[in-house]
C-alpha cells in the first residue's frame, strides 16, 4: 500500500488468513475465552486475597502469574477482535502503539518466566528446606521475588526495543497480527546486527536462568523425594511440581516454537498459531490447572459455588 496513503506513521498489520466467513465465529470463540481468562484470573486473585487461609507463600506469588496472564491477554487479544472486525485495508496501527505493544508482549513472555522461576524456589525451600520454611518464605521476602520478577524484565526489554526503535523505517507493513521486537526491526532497511547480537544474548540469558534455575531446583527436588520415605509429603510435592512443571512446558514449547519460527518467514501462518498459543491458550489454562490442581484452591471455590447455589435457591 503506498506511503502517501497512510503517512509514515501508520503501520500495517497482515492479520489471520482465514476465511471471511470464518471472521465472526472466530470473534465470538475468542471473546468467550477472553472473558474466561479474566474472569478466572481476577477470580483467583480476588479469592487467595481476600481467603486468610491462602495467604501462604505458594498463593500470593502465585497472584503474579495471574496478574500477567491478565495483562498478557489483554495485551493482544482486543486488538485481534477488533481486527477481525475491520476489512483488510483497514487494520493499521500507529507506529508509536505498535512499540508500546511490542515492549509489553515481550514484558509479559520475560515475567512469565521470571515469575515460574520465584514459584520453583518457593517449592525448593517448601520441600527441601521445609523446617526453615516460615523463616526463609516471610511476607516480606515474597513482595521482594515479586518485586523482583516485575523489575528485572524491564531494562532487558527496554533496552531491546529501543535498539529496534532507534532505526529508520523503510517499510510500513507488520506480517503478522500483532507487533514484536522482530516486527519492528524488520521494518528498516538498516542494518540489525546489533539488534540480533543482543536479542540473540537476551534470549539466552532469560531461557538460559529460566531453565538452569527450573532444571536444578526439581531435581534437586526429586532427589529429596527419592531418599524420603514419607509418602504424602512425595505424594503432595508431586502434586504442586507437576502443575508448575506443565505450565512451564507449555511456555517454554510455545516461546521456543515463535522464536525459531521468526527465522522461516516462508512460515508466518504457523507463527500465528504459535503466538495464539503463548497469548491466548496458555493464559486460560494457567487459572484453569491451579484452579482444578491446587485442592485448597478448588475446595474454596467449591465452597463459593454451594454458597451462590444456597442463596439462589433461599431467594427463591
Amino acid at each position: 500500500m503506498e506511503n502517501s496513503t497512510f503517512g509514515k506513521d501508520i503501520l500495517i498489520l497482515e492479520g489471520f488468513n482465514i476465511p471471511s466467513q470464518s471472521y465472526i465465529p472466530c470473534f465470538i470463540l475468542l471473546l468467550i475465552v477472553y472473558f474466561f481468562i479474566m474472569v478466572s484470573n481476577i477470580g483467583l486473585v480476588v479469592l487467595i486475597l481476600r481467603s486468610s487461609s491462602l495467604h501462604q507463600p505458594m498463593y500470593l506469588l502465585l497472584c503474579n502469574m495471574s496478574i500477567n496472564d491478565v495483562f498478557g491477554a489483554t495485551i493482544i487479544i482486543p486488538h485481534v477482535l477488533r481486527d477481525l472486525l475491520t476489512p483488510d485495508s483497514q487494520r493499521v496501527i500507529r507506529y508509536m502503539d505498535c512499540v508500546v505493544q511490542a515492549f509489553c508482549v515481550h514484558l509479559h513472555s520475560s515475567a512469565s518466566h521470571t515469575v515460574l522461576m520465584i514459584m520453583a524456589f518457593d517449592r525448593y525451600v517448601a520441600i527441601c528446606n521445609p523446617l526453615r520454611y516460615a523463616t526463609i518464605m516471610t511476607h516480606r521476602m515474597v513482595l521482594v521475588l515479586s518485586v523482583w520478577a516485575w523489575v528485572i524484565p524491564l531494562p532487558l526489554v527496554g533496552i531491546l526495543i529501543g535498539l529496534s526503535v532507534r532505526l529508520s523505517r523503510c517499510r510500513w507493513n507488520i506480517v503478522h497480527f500483532s507487533c514484536s521486537n522482530a516486527s519492528l526491526f524488520k521494518l528498516s532497511c538498516e542494518s540489525v546486527l546489533i539488534n540480533n547480537i543482543y536479542g540473540l544474548g537476551y534470549t539466552v540469558v532469560l531461557l538460559g536462568s529460566s531453565i538452569g534455575s527450573v532444571t536444578l531446583t526439581y531435581l534437586r527436588i526429586a532427589m529429596v523425594c527419592l531418599r524420603s520415605k514419607n509418602k504424602t509429603l512425595n505424594r503432595k510435592a508431586l502434586q504442586t511440581c507437576a502443575t508448575h512443571l506443565a505450565v512451564y512446558a507449555i511456555l517454554l514449547v510455545s516461546g521456543f516454537i515463535v522464536v525459531i519460527l521468526h527465522r522461516f518467514p516462508q512460515l508466518a501462518s504457523h507463527r500465528k498459531v504459535a503466538s495464539v498459543m503463548l497469548h491466548v491458550v496458555l493464559p486460560a489454562l494457567n487459572a484453569l490447572i491451579y484452579g482444578v490442581q491446587i485442592k485448597e484452591v478448588r475446595q474454596r471455590v467449591m465452597a463459593l459455588f454451594r454458597k451462590s447455589k444456597v442463596a439462589s435457591m433461599d431467594a427463591k
